[in-house]
């Protein structure tokens, strides 16, 4: 397995091409629900899909390695991104 593939993430803003805010306003937390478990009757993220606020706009963060776990959940994000022409960044996670 490489570990450069796994250090990366991809972080899918909450902002159109026009930059509005994408509707509805907890979309995030939808998509982040998908992996989700529930702990002492809390909703627990996954480490590896996690919804975030960045510079004030709703973001979901996505672990590079949920493409290796989850390939299927994986392609369906980032199209999700694609239709809704939402902005996504490739980085490595600190």
């Amino acid at each position: 397995m490489n570990d450069l593939s796994i250090t990366k993430r991809y972080i899918i803003k909450g902002l159109t091409e026009s930059g509005q805010k994408f509707r509805p306003s907890d979309w995030a937390e939808r998509m982040c629900g998908n992996l989700c478990t529930f702990r002492n009757r809390r909703m627990v993220y996954s480490p590896l899909l996690r919804p975030a606020v960045i510079d004030g706009v709703k973001c979901v963060l996505i672990s590079n390695q949920l493409s290796l776990e989850h390939p299927s959940l994986f392609k369906q994000l980032l199209d999700f991104a694609k239709t809704n022409k939402l902005e996504v960044i490739e980085q490595d996670d600190q």
